[in-house]
């Protein structure tokens, strides 16, 4: 099985962010620019949430608010769902479904380490059923 230690090896620890009084629309520029669906929200060193697109569709733009005016801290989701270096795709899976988010911070300790999408996920079980699939074909040829 794969741990988050491998997937971020392979697909990298950079972590897009903003802090908390920084506004919506700052956010949404960074998103853009990075092509990411969310950023971490920290306050000095220390992780205090996420903001994603569809925080900005759910309390932005469907309560009429204005993204120039609202600050991240305003419409962030607070104490994010994390996981671990050591944590498996199949536990980051679970988290994922049970608290209905497409995106885990992964820590080690109180540190940032990096995040994992719902794309990071799926694309790490399609590359380790492809892998079985191969074996399993080794093994059926005789090869």
């Amino acid at each position: 099985m794969i741990a988050i230690r491998q997937l971020l090896e392979s697909k990298g620890d950079e972590v897009y962010i903003i802090t908390p009084g920084e506004s919506v629309f700052e956010a949404l520029e960074r998103m853009a620019r990075y092509d990411v669906g969310a950023l971490v929200v920290v306050e000095g060193k220390e992780l205090v949430g996420i903001i994603s697109e569809r925080d900005y569709a759910r309390k932005v733009i469907l309560k009429g608010h204005a993204s120039r005016n609202t600050r991240v801290e305003e419409i962030m989701s607070h104490n994010p769902v994390s996981v671990g270096l050591d944590d498996s795709i199949t536990n980051c899976m679970t988290q994922m479904t049970e608290h209905r988010v497409r995106h885990l911070p992964v820590l080690e300790g109180r540190a940032l380490k990096g995040i994992i999408s719902i794309g990071d996920v799926v694309k790490a079980i399609i590359s380790q059923q492809a892998f079985h699939i191969e074996q399993l074909e080794g093994y059926i040829s005789g090869q």
